[in-house]
Protein backbone atom coordinates (compact mmCIF):
# COMPACT_ATOMS: atom_id res chain seq x y z
CA UNK A 1 0.00 0.00 0.00
CA UNK A 2 1.14 3.45 -0.14
CA UNK A 3 1.82 5.91 1.97
CA UNK A 4 -1.75 8.49 0.98
CA UNK A 5 -3.75 5.84 2.26
CA UNK A 6 -6.76 7.98 3.72
CA UNK A 7 -7.96 6.68 7.52
CA UNK A 8 -10.89 4.64 7.39
CA UNK A 9 -14.01 5.69 8.90
CA UNK A 10 -14.91 3.81 11.89
CA UNK A 11 -18.14 3.03 10.51
CA UNK A 12 -16.50 1.36 8.10
CA UNK A 13 -15.00 -1.00 9.35
CA UNK A 14 -17.92 -1.59 11.56
CA UNK A 15 -20.02 -2.36 8.43
CA UNK A 16 -17.12 -4.86 7.33
CA UNK A 17 -17.25 -6.83 10.38
CA UNK A 18 -21.33 -7.21 10.59
CA UNK A 19 -21.98 -7.72 6.91
CA UNK A 20 -21.31 -11.26 5.98
CA UNK A 21 -20.09 -12.25 2.53
CA UNK A 22 -16.94 -10.76 0.98
CA UNK A 23 -19.16 -10.57 -2.04
CA UNK A 24 -21.23 -7.95 -0.99
CA UNK A 25 -21.51 -4.44 -2.58
CA UNK A 26 -22.95 -1.88 -0.19
CA UNK A 27 -23.76 2.02 0.70
CA UNK A 28 -23.79 3.51 3.77
CA UNK A 29 -25.59 6.90 4.84
CA UNK A 30 -24.59 9.19 7.43
CA UNK A 31 -27.13 8.42 10.02
CA UNK A 32 -25.62 4.30 9.80
CA UNK A 33 -27.95 3.09 7.11
CA UNK A 34 -26.26 0.72 5.15
CA UNK A 35 -28.16 -0.56 1.95
CA UNK A 36 -26.61 -4.23 0.68
CA UNK A 37 -27.12 -3.63 -3.29
CA UNK A 38 -27.67 -7.45 -4.53
CA UNK A 39 -27.44 -6.43 -8.42
CA UNK A 40 -25.40 -3.19 -8.27
CA UNK A 41 -25.82 -1.08 -10.86
CA UNK A 42 -23.28 1.12 -12.74
CA UNK A 43 -23.86 3.81 -11.07
CA UNK A 44 -24.21 2.74 -7.50
CA UNK A 45 -24.91 6.26 -5.62
CA UNK A 46 -27.84 6.81 -7.98
CA UNK A 47 -29.04 3.19 -7.21
CA UNK A 48 -28.74 4.09 -3.46
CA UNK A 49 -30.09 7.27 -3.87
CA UNK A 50 -32.64 5.63 -5.52
CA UNK A 51 -33.76 2.74 -3.19
CA UNK A 52 -33.74 4.98 -0.34
CA UNK A 53 -35.60 7.69 -1.31
CA UNK A 54 -38.22 4.91 -2.17
CA UNK A 55 -37.94 2.69 0.94
CA UNK A 56 -36.58 4.55 3.59
CA UNK A 57 -38.47 7.34 4.84
CA UNK A 58 -40.80 6.38 7.67
CA UNK A 59 -44.90 6.12 7.40
CA UNK A 60 -46.44 5.43 10.68
CA UNK A 61 -48.87 2.56 10.64
CA UNK A 62 -47.64 1.01 6.96
CA UNK A 63 -45.28 -1.64 6.21
CA UNK A 64 -42.40 1.85 5.96
CA UNK A 65 -42.85 2.34 9.89
CA UNK A 66 -42.31 -1.37 11.01
CA UNK A 67 -38.90 -2.66 12.12
CA UNK A 68 -37.55 -5.93 13.71
CA UNK A 69 -34.25 -6.06 16.18
CA UNK A 70 -31.11 -8.11 15.58
CA UNK A 71 -28.75 -8.25 18.68
CA UNK A 72 -25.60 -8.29 17.88
CA UNK A 73 -24.08 -10.36 21.43
CA UNK A 74 -20.13 -10.48 20.16
CA UNK A 75 -18.04 -7.77 19.00
CA UNK A 76 -19.04 -4.86 17.76
CA UNK A 77 -22.27 -5.64 19.85
CA UNK A 78 -25.25 -3.37 19.67
CA UNK A 79 -28.35 -3.61 17.28
CA UNK A 80 -29.68 -4.07 13.49
CA UNK A 81 -32.61 -2.36 12.68
CA UNK A 82 -34.04 -3.80 9.65
CA UNK A 83 -37.41 -2.99 8.18
CA UNK A 84 -39.83 -3.42 5.33
CA UNK A 85 -36.81 -3.47 2.70
CA UNK A 86 -34.90 -6.78 3.31
CA UNK A 87 -31.33 -5.01 1.88
CA UNK A 88 -31.62 -1.85 4.25
CA UNK A 89 -30.06 -2.10 7.61
CA UNK A 90 -29.45 0.59 10.42
CA UNK A 91 -26.78 0.20 13.22
CA UNK A 92 -27.12 1.07 16.24
CA UNK A 93 -24.65 1.42 18.91
CA UNK A 94 -24.90 1.31 23.16
CA UNK A 95 -23.17 4.34 22.82
CA UNK A 96 -25.96 5.80 21.00
CA UNK A 97 -28.57 4.99 23.92
CA UNK A 98 -29.13 7.34 27.36
CA UNK A 99 -30.60 4.06 29.16
CA UNK A 100 -28.48 0.57 29.24
CA UNK A 101 -31.24 -1.11 29.37
CA UNK A 102 -33.38 0.57 26.81
CA UNK A 103 -36.34 -2.03 25.38
CA UNK A 104 -36.10 -2.67 22.10
CA UNK A 105 -39.07 -0.89 20.89
CA UNK A 106 -36.77 1.99 22.10
CA UNK A 107 -33.91 0.33 19.83
CA UNK A 108 -36.25 -0.21 17.03
CA UNK A 109 -37.25 3.43 17.13
CA UNK A 110 -33.82 4.97 17.20
CA UNK A 111 -32.67 3.29 14.17
CA UNK A 112 -36.18 3.81 12.40
CA UNK A 113 -35.62 6.94 13.22
CA UNK A 114 -32.11 7.08 11.73
CA UNK A 115 -33.24 6.02 8.16
CA UNK A 116 -35.68 8.23 8.05
CA UNK A 117 -33.16 11.24 8.58
CA UNK A 118 -31.00 9.22 5.38
CA UNK A 119 -33.57 8.45 3.24
CA UNK A 120 -34.38 12.63 3.18
CA UNK A 121 -30.28 13.85 3.63
CA UNK A 122 -29.52 11.13 1.19
CA UNK A 123 -26.18 11.94 2.28
CA UNK A 124 -23.48 8.79 1.29
CA UNK A 125 -20.72 8.48 3.44
CA UNK A 126 -19.12 4.93 1.73
CA UNK A 127 -19.46 2.58 -1.08
CA UNK A 128 -18.03 -0.27 -0.95
CA UNK A 129 -18.02 -1.93 -4.72
CA UNK A 130 -17.24 -5.24 -4.78
CA UNK A 131 -18.37 -6.59 -8.07
CA UNK A 132 -15.50 -8.18 -9.93
CA UNK A 133 -14.04 -6.21 -12.64
CA UNK A 134 -12.14 -7.06 -15.61
CA UNK A 135 -9.10 -5.47 -16.48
Amino acid sequence: MDGNQQEIDPRVTLWRTIIQGDQKSWVLFEHNTCLILMEPETDMAAQAHQIMSKWGPVVAGTPAGDFDIISLPNSPGGWIVTGHHPDMLNYVSPEDLTNPNSPDFMIGLLGRGNRDQDAHSLRIVHIEDKRLTNG
